[in-house]
């Protein structure tokens, strides 16, 4: 999932003792503040938090045919294979069925 707005992620290093004292707070950083934090350990990085969307977003990427698709998509789109959302959705918009009365 993109990152909203144009500004760069803030990356933040860490030594492990830090993180290990202030585990909570640093925690609440990355899932609030989209932070991506370096862990280190004798100023050597070991370890990197980062959000738990952008993580999924990281594994599903891993898997072949979830990037093929999204490629897929992308060269339709670039082609000018889509259409407006408001167009989709009116197309799916399904009337409500009328109630039906119990018969006696």
């Amino acid at each position: 999932m993109p990152r909203k707005g144009a500004q760069k992620p803030m990356v933040t290093r860490l030594s492990i003792t830090k993180v290990r004292v202030n585990f909570g707070a640093v925690v609440k950083r990355v899932h609030l503040n989209k932070e991506y934090i370096i862990i280190e350990k004798d100023g050597i990085p070991i370890a990197g938090l980062m959000d738990i969307d952008e993580f999924e977003d990281y594994l599903e990427q891993q898997d072949v045919a979830v990037r093929t698709t999204i490629e897929e998509s992308d060269a339709e789109y670039r082609a000018g294979k889509s259409r407006p959302a408001s167009e989709l959705l009116s197309e799916l918009a399904i009337e409500k069925p009328k109630k039906v009365q119990p018969k006696r």
